[in-house]
Parts: C-alpha cells; sequence; structure tokens
C-alpha cells in the first residue's frame, strides 16, 4: 500500500484514445508509472485508489505515465525514454553494488538513435533521472532521453549487473 515498489507497473492496453499518436494499440502490454495502480490511505486513514482508477481492473492512463510497451514479443520505449541496464561496481572500496550514473542501452528510442547512441552503448546520466523497473527479469532504469549525457567506451571490464534473487 505504502512502498511504491511493491504496486504494479505493468497493464494490458483495452482502448487508445483517437488522437494518440505514441503508436501503442489495443492488446499491448505497457510498462506504467507506480502511481497509476497504485492503493494508498488518505489523511482521514480511510483507503483510496489513485485517480487514474475507473473500474474493477480498469483505468484510465495519461500518456506521460507509459514509458514502454510490448508488441510481438518486442519491447518499445515512447520518444522521450530509454531504458538502461546498471553496470557492476568493480571498486573494491565502493559500498555500492552498482556503478553510479552509468549503465548499459537496452531498449532505446528515435532521439537517441539519431544523435549516435546505440544498443548496448555504455552511457552516463544525469543525478536522480534514474528509475529502477524489473523487466523481462532484469533490473533496468528507466531514464528520460534528455538525461543521456555521455556516451563512454567500453573498456572491457564492465559486467551488467544481474542480481541472483532476480
Amino acid at each position: 500500500m505504502q512502498n511504491h515498489e511493491f504496486v504494479n507497473r505493468t497493464g494490458i492496453v483495452l482502448q487508445t484514445p483517437v488522437n494518440s499518436n505514441t503508436g501503442i494499440k489495443q492488446g499491448d502490454e505497457v510498462i506504467v508509472h507506480h502511481n497509476v495502480f497504485r492503493r494508498f490511505y488518505d489523511v482521514s486513514g480511510k483507503e483510496r485508489n489513485s485517480r487514474s482508477y475507473f473500474n474493477e481492473d480498469e483505468y484510465f492512463i495519461e500518456e506521460d505515465q507509459i514509458y514502454m510497451y510490448r508488441r510481438n514479443d518486442k519491447w518499445n520505449p515512447l520518444e522521450g525514454y530509454c531504458f538502461v541496464k546498471p553496470i557492476l561496481n568493480q571498486d573494491d572500496f565502493n559500498v555500492n553494488t552498482t556503478h553510479n550514473l552509468m549503465g548499459v542501452i537496452k531498449y532505446i528510442d528515435k532521439d537517441l538513435k539519431r544523435n549516435g547512441v546505440k544498443l548496448n552503448n555504455l552511457v552516463g546520466f544525469t543525478p536522480d533521472s534514474e528509475y529502477e523497473f524489473e523487466i523481462e527479469n532484469e533490473i533496468l532504469y528507466r531514464v528520460p532521453t534528455n538525461s543521456i549525457c555521455i556516451r563512454y567506451e567500453y573498456q572491457g571490464n564492465e559486467t551488467e549487473y544481474s542480481p541472483s534473487w532476480l
């Protein structure tokens, strides 16, 4: 109820608006913002549904709350977002498991492609721009495209982070 990390973030599209230009179609699976399906306690302690709630298992979702969709077993990020897999921190003196503000591009939007970034490129992103998701049994960060600030050359010793509990 209270922790956003335990809220479902996937759904199936039942209907799309006529004026939608996202490419999303009926039947697509979508990755959405955690507040879409979230239940919470109001200031009086009453349990409430999110403002997206419509009926049992049906929600109205704004386009800016959708980050990626899957069709024919292929994930497609919406314009303005990419998904980055964190890399393992190789520094023995650092307590963080993953390297800070760095990862490998796993799902890329058209804007990054136009700017020369490719799948599996090692990139850096701005602080507090990443948001963690579990997709296809991988930890991935959703990062706004405009927060990707550098493309690194591989050194050869980078390892993608894959926790054993997945």
